[in-house]
């Protein structure tokens, strides 16, 4: 029985490594289409929209097209297969780039913020590249896995920022124009390398096991999971949405903006290299307190002066922070649930972190135009206060329930 556990081990670790090379390079090439979204989205809203407060609706969008699609995907990828739900999703960022494109060059607000949705449409499929790095490895490779592939993000960070560089004025007057054109081509790309993942469909036996989705959302270990997702992501988020026209409005440039951008990229994943390891010998938990402290920090930084180099600072310091939280609580969330439960129970955790986070992106461009950037930073302190509090619960109620002695 053991040697049998061991072989489905062995064989789950070496599926899982023959994927991590497709996945990172399919999460480099995702992110850097995110990244277009992210440097360009709350400018070109800016110029299109009818009213500056609606400046950041097009990237909030995003956020809501990621909270629509995790459902839907987990779905997918229960019934077909992950490789399904990727192609998809790679479509979805295809036609992102299109609409985007011809928004821009008609001028239509409305159609900008629909490519946007779809674009988050297809990063609700790219988070559970994560997940698929993990399918079938054993306990000790996962944590490792879910930080390989997300080192992707690293060339996400360089690709996406120097491809608006690169692309922006091409087609002047229509400033990013051509950015969007290019980055539905780099989404077909990434679909081509999707396209040989091993994610074989889900055995019969899998899809009817497991327990009820209500009960294993009422453990606390997937609520405090969930918690330490929907804060690191969602005050994140709300940050580097604001940053790139916060910018602007300090009188910095474009080009600050994107180099903003892509050193918090690289610093966002960049971080994977030592999150995994930090998890196995620390432990998710402490990794994401570690996460949530350094997202404070970002916020005592942007707080602290509006220079390009504090605005510089800020970004990275929250990337790094990002990392350890959302790394931290994906790991914490892999603790949760069985085999055969794992699609549906990670659908519901992204579902969750990407509805919440969605409603702080649409209020983040009124905070912006009305109360100005200090304010966006105040905003981070108490939820990240609520979260490590909620850690520090959790893990004083582990030490109790421990023996003396023992």
């Amino acid at each position: 029985m053991v040697d049998a556990i061991m072989i489905d081990e062995a064989a789950g670790d070496a599926r899982a490594r023959s994927n991590l090379l497709r996945l990172g390079i399919a999460q480099a090439l995702t992110g850097a289409n995110a990244a277009v979204i992210f440097a360009t989205g709350a400018i070109v809203g800016a110029t299109l929209a009818p009213d500056a407060a609606l400046a950041t609706l097009p990237v909030s969008f995003y956020v809501v097209g990621m909270a629509a699609g995790t459902l839907p995907t987990g779905a997918i990828s229960r019934a077909f297969g992950r490789r399904i739900a990727f192609l998809l999703g790679g479509g979805c960022g295809a036609l992102c780039g299109v609409l985007a494109c011809f928004a821009i060059l008609h001028g239509s607000f409305a159609m900008f913020c629909v490519a946007t949705f779809l674009g988050g449409l297809y990063g609700a499929v790219a988070q559970s590249y994560r997940f698929a790095a993990a399918d079938g490895a054993s306990v000790a490779f996962r944590s490792r896995a879910i930080g390989w592939v997300m080192t992707g993000g690293i060339f996400a960070g360089v690709i996406g920022p120097q491809l608006v560089q690169w692309t922006m004025d091409i087609w002047p007057p229509y400033l990013f124009a051509f950015s969007f054109a290019t980055q539905a081509v780099v989404a077909l790309i990434a679909m081509a390398v999707l396209a040989g993942v091993d994610a074989p469909r889900p055995k019969p036996a899998e899809l009817a096991g497991g327990r009820p989705l209500w009960q294993i959302a009422r453990q606390p270990r997937f609520v405090i999971a969930v918690i330490c997702g929907v804060v690191s992501y969602a005050m994140m988020n709300m940050v580097m949405t604001s940053a790139p026209l916060a910018m602007q409005m300090c009188g910095l440039t474009i080009s600050d903006s994107n180099t903003g951008i892509q050193w918090h990229m690289v610093a966002m994943y960049g971080a994977s290299l030592i999150a995994g390891p930090m998890i196995a010998r620390f432990g998710a938990a402490r990794t994401a307190a570690v996460g949530l402290l350094l997202e404070a920090l970002a916020a005592a930084i942007d707080l602290s002066g509006v220079t390009a180099l504090h605005f510089w600072a800020g970004l990275i310091a929250l990337g790094v922070g990002w990392n350890f939280g959302f790394v931290g609580a994906s790991a914490l969330v892999l603790e949760t649930h069985l085999p055969a439960e794992r699609n549906k129970v990670q659908a519901l955790n992204d579902f969750l972190v990407f509805g919440v986070m969605a409603l702080g992106s649409f209020a983040s461009g009124g905070v912006l135009a009305l109360y100005g950037w200090s304010t966006i930073n105040w905003v981070v302190f108490p939820p990240v206060l609520l979260a490590l509090a909620v850690l520090g619960f959790a893990a004083w109620g582990q030490r109790r329930a421990v023996p003396h002695g023992s």
